[in-house]
């Protein structure tokens, strides 16, 4: 069994598991923090960044002026931005069966996946980690395709020239793997091949493994996954979370007996606590909206954002901000929307019961229906004639890169009254504002992310209890910004194994087991012995036939008889003769009755010697030694065969035969 390793990113990750005769790939997320390298692409003309001035290096040996900008002392990439793709060389992706998704965020690299490597497979997910998976990727889409770029910038990917680049350019790694956005045909063409499955479903693949989805608590539709055969057992555990939100709670008993535990997507703020954060965004968000300023919350279409509302709702009266308007932005705003609240049976308990009063189980029904949260595809059209400040904005994308929060920043950037609230983990919010510097406007990190910690994470391996884990290196260390931190990483006996990308790793089981089913007719034929009290034995010969990962033991064929012929024919080679099998012989020669049969046979000098794995006994008079141990019993006797024989039946004598 091996695991190879195709992303370094641990909460977008994309690994492949050789599990019996199957090829599994578990997620392929898109590491989309390659986009901070390139300029914004603004929806407006902006001529703040059209006259950005290009980069020469210092001798002027290098011009790179139509490929790379400056700006507040940083050098980006004047390019359409890309992506870091997972590894393709590492193994032949077209030999992979099946692709488990945990969650839509993990699934943004599928159409790189199915579309260019000859994948002929299927994918497993459930219903809303496609339909929002669709939504996140049909609005990528869009971000790129609004703002089209007249030229692809690649010389300075060159080896020779990158290394030149100021920082943190030429650090930027895998350049070359990196790829444009993929098309809205090439999504259609993904999700076809998506296969929906419910929680506790259980999906046979080619009758050697069964893998069933449940539930992760971490977004709409969010699942872990276990793979097993009759005898081992794989849990794989990706973005997971233990607080009460809106999706349903993780299902943990189930991952309990695991042999191995793949372990990813914990939470990346470790020392940030998901509540606090959000009371610091809602006070951050009240002192701006009193002041007069307006608020950006740069983040995805779902997820977070249902919480943000939610607590907004309730809020909103006490801090009043009543009257305030909040605007949410984006190409698949209202579809958004309305998948939160038609996703009843995925939602947690409290959620659920609300649909049956009737009520909307989340409170921006209501906020839409009261004016008081509206939705726009994009900021041109109806948002431009109804937009009125101060308000409130969500929209995307996190990295600042594309989308509508790029107009927003040129906008908004220039005064100290507007403040800017990060609320995605995902990318470091001082790279994200590094090309709209200098900025007047207030920026307040408040990082929402509900996934595991490491103390939860922690407690939860306590209670299921794997043989064995493995995680990315990551988790195994400190960070690095705080090395002293030791309760920032995983400590476990036995120590977890780390992968990297591109790492191939041997997962610590042998298959010892494999189920085989007697055919009725054979079964009749067995004669069962008992060997001790409760346990029988009997001896099979058979056909054993394997297909589908099936195994049948069959009745062997009789030989069909040869018909008599008149004509003298080449005499035939005779088929060999099948002999019956020798009997096995089960039980063990008890040391002190031995002796005493020897004794009553007329061998009396008999010279015991124990060993570590039984006794040897040395028949001076006969000089003929006895190996008894645990599991054979070797008499040595050299020119005496009449002697051999006899004392080979004394041996016999306590020995049953099957």
């Amino acid at each position: 069994m091996k695991l190879y390793c195709l992303s370094g990113h641990p909460t977008l990750p994309c690994n492949v598991l050789k599990f019996k005769s199957t090829t599994i790939m578990l997620d392929c997320g898109l590491d989309t923090t390659a986009a901070l390298y390139f300029l914004p692409l603004p929806l407006v003309h902006s001529p703040r960044l059209s006259k950005l001035p290009g980069w020469v290096s210092k001798d002027g040996a290098i011009n790179l002026e139509k490929e790379l900008k400056e700006c507040s002392g940083r050098v980006f990439v004047d390019s359409q931005p890309e992506f870091c793709l997972p590894e393709k060389e590492l193994l032949d992706l077209s030999t992979i069966d099946v692709i488990l998704i945990s969650n839509y965020h993990c699934m943004m690299a599928l159409p790189y996946i199915t579309e260019h490597t000859g994948f002929t497979g299927t994918v497993y997910a459930t219903e809303p980690t496609l339909q929002i998976g669709r939504l996140l990727m049909e609005e990528l889409v869009t971000f790129m395709e609004r703002v089209p770029k007249a030229q692809a910038a690649t010389c300075w990917k060159n080896k020779e020239i990158q290394r030149l680049l100021p920082g943190p350019l030429k650090d930027a790694v895998d350049v070359w793997s990196w790829r444009k956005c993929y098309s809205v045909q090439e999504v259609n063409s993904a999700l076809s091949k998506v296969q929906l499955v419910g929680y506790s479903q259980k999906v046979e693949l080619f009758g050697a493994v069964q893998v069933t989805p449940l539930s992760s608590g971490y977004s709409l539709g969010s699942s872990n996954w276990i793979i097993q055969s009759h005898y081992e057992k794989v849990s794989y555990v990706s973005g997971s979370s233990l607080l009460t939100t809106h999706p349903q709670p993780m299902e943990q008993s189930s991952l309990k007996n695991s042999d191995v535990l793949i372990l990813t997507g914990l939470t990346q703020i470790p020392t940030a606590n998901p509540d606090g954060m959000l009371g610091e965004f809602c006070s951050n968000l009240s002192m701006t909206i009193r002041a007069g300023g307006n608020v950006l919350v740069p983040c995805y279409s779902s997820g977070v954002i249902y919480d943000l509302l939610e607590c907004l709702y309730q809020f909103m009266d006490s801090a009043n901000l009543g009257s305030t308007p909040f605007y949410f932005i984006s190409p698949v705003a209202n579809s958004s929307l309305e998948f939160s609240q038609i996703f009843a049976e995925w939602l947690c308990q409290n959620k659920q019961s609300k649909v049956y009063l009737p009520e909307p189980p989340f409170p921006h029904a209501e906020l839409i229906q009261t004016n008081k949260l509206k939705h726009y595809p994009s900021i041109h059209g109806d948002f431009s004639s109804e937009f009125r400040q101060p308000c409130v904005v969500f929209t995307g994308h996190p990295s600042l890169r594309f989308g509508d929060v790029v107009h927003f920043m040129e906008l908004w950037g220039k005064s100290s009254l507007n403040t800017i609230i990060f609320t995605e983990p995902d990318f470091s919010y001082l790279d994200a504002l590094a090309p709209y510097q200098p900025l007047a406007m207030k920026c307040v990190y408040c990082p929402i992310d509900t996934r595991l910690n490491f103390h939860q994470v922690s407690k939860l391996l306590k209670d299921i209890q794997p043989l064995h884990v493995v995680c990315p290196e990551p988790y195994t260390q400190p960070p690095p910004a705080q090395p002293h931190r030791s309760d920032l990483m995983l400590e476990l006996q036995p120590p977890p194994m780390s992968y990297r990308r591109c790492s191939v790793l041997g997962l610590p089981f042998r298959r010892r087991y494999e189920r085989i089913h007697l055919l009725p007719e054979l079964a009749r034929s067995l004669v069962p012995s008992e060997i001790k009290a409760g346990v029988s034995v009997a001896t099979v010969s058979a056909v054993l036939q394997s297909k589908d990962n099936k195994h049948v033991l069959q009745p062997v064929p009789k030989p069909a008889p040869v018909p008599p012929s008149k004509k003298r024919k080449r005499v035939m080679e005779e088929p060999p003769e099948v002999l019956n099998p020798k009997p096995l012989l089960s039980g063990a020669v008890p040391l002190e009755p031995f002796l005493a049969m020897l004794h009553k046979n007329g061998i009396t000098e008999v010279k015991v010697e124990e060993t570590a794995d039984g006794h040897i006994l040395h028949l001076q008079t006969e000089d003929v030694l006895i190996q008894l141990e645990e599991d054979a019993t070797h008499i040595i006797c050299d020119h005496n065969e009449p002697l051999r024989t006899a004392l080979r039946d004394l041996v016999l004598r306590f020995l049953q035969k099957l």
